[in-house]
């Protein structure tokens, strides 16, 4: 097998992190047929697309995201070497590669990161997709660690440690009622505009099959996969949201919004995935041995 151009494969990380192959061209200094010309060798040689067209821009392929870590890795050791033998030592700074599934509560990957966000040692790489995406990237050691709220399962191919970090009741939150209306559950789910995860997560086909149970025929005002927009949509609307309490643990502290009732039977899991080793990271250790109440970001009382 031929060895990999690594002149070719500059290119293609810069067209990678500019996005944009009119801009790489230009920093490059060279011409977009040059520049395009080069990346169709890189992807001659690699047997895979690493670019795919959409609309006037460029995104990576599967294969172009492996790629890209590899590449990071690459000429970040390169930078490493020039500055220890031109300037007598080298960096460091330890670098931790953490993927979340892009749905998952930004509070609580805000809340499991904040023992290394103030080290001025670390650097954190954080990047957001689906669960096939970043374990493809875990399994060839792009990335060090994977947060999900789905239990993965090891194989003789992926030999998967999955460690369960934190476990939360479900509740029902919404806007700050007078005393003489608090909710009366699980009565006014039939009355209450609700704001409810998508179909295909596990807390909205379990809280489906109670109200199947409990016969109730709710209304239902909006379906939200992104966390972040079903917090929005909880602080801003009159609706009531189904929800795990660490998505929106800044507005229940402040009293924008208050918990109605937490849902039976019906929680949250948040898992912690890596590949099974003998040594592990130092780093990851001070992020795993924290409580769950660390990480749920328990509010005081």
């Amino acid at each position: 097998m031929a060895r990999l151009n690594f002149h070719h494969l500059h290119y293609f990380w810069a067209v990678a992190k500019e996005g944009n192959l009119t801009r790489a061209a230009a920093h490059l200094h060279v011409s977009q047929s040059a520049l395009s010309a080069q990346i169709r060798q890189l992807e001659e040689q690699l047997g895979q697309p690493l670019f795919a067209r959409v609309g006037r821009g460029l995104q990576l392929t599967e294969a172009g995201q492996l790629a890209l870590g590899y590449a990071e890795s690459i000429f970040t050791a390169g930078a490493e070497l020039t500055a220890l033998l031109r300037e007598g030592h080298r960096d460091e700074r330890q670098v931790l590669r953490i993927g979340a599934m892009a749905t998952l509560s930004r509070n609580f990957q805000e809340n499991f990161l904040r023992p290394l966000l103030e080290r001025e040692d670390v650097e954190l790489v954080l990047h957001s997709g689906s669960l096939v995406d970043l374990l493809a990237r875990l399994r060839v050691h792009t990335l060090d660690l994977v947060l999900s709220n789905q239990r993965v399962h090891a194989s003789s191919e992926d030999p998967w440690r999955c460690q369960r970090i934190a476990r939360q009741p479900v509740s029902l939150v919404g806007k700050p009622r007078s005393k003489r209306k608090a909710f009366r559950y699980p009565e006014e789910l039939a009355e209450v505009p609700l704001l409810l995860p998508g179909r295909d997560n596990d807390i909205r086909a379990g809280f489906d099959l109670l109200c199947e149970r409990l016969g109730i025929r709710y209304r239902l005002r909006a379906e939200v996969d992104d966390m972040a927009l079903l917090r929005l949509l909880a602080r801003d609307s009159d609706s009531v949201a189904l929800l795990p309490t660490v998505v929106v643990q800044d507005e229940l502290r402040t009293g924008r919004l208050v918990e109605y009732s937490v849902v039976p039977d019906l929680h949250e899991n948040f898992y912690a995935i890596s590949v099974q080793r003998h040594f592990t990271p130092p780093l990851l250790k001070t992020l795993l041995k924290q409580s769950e109440a660390e990480v749920l970001g328990a509010l005081d009382g």
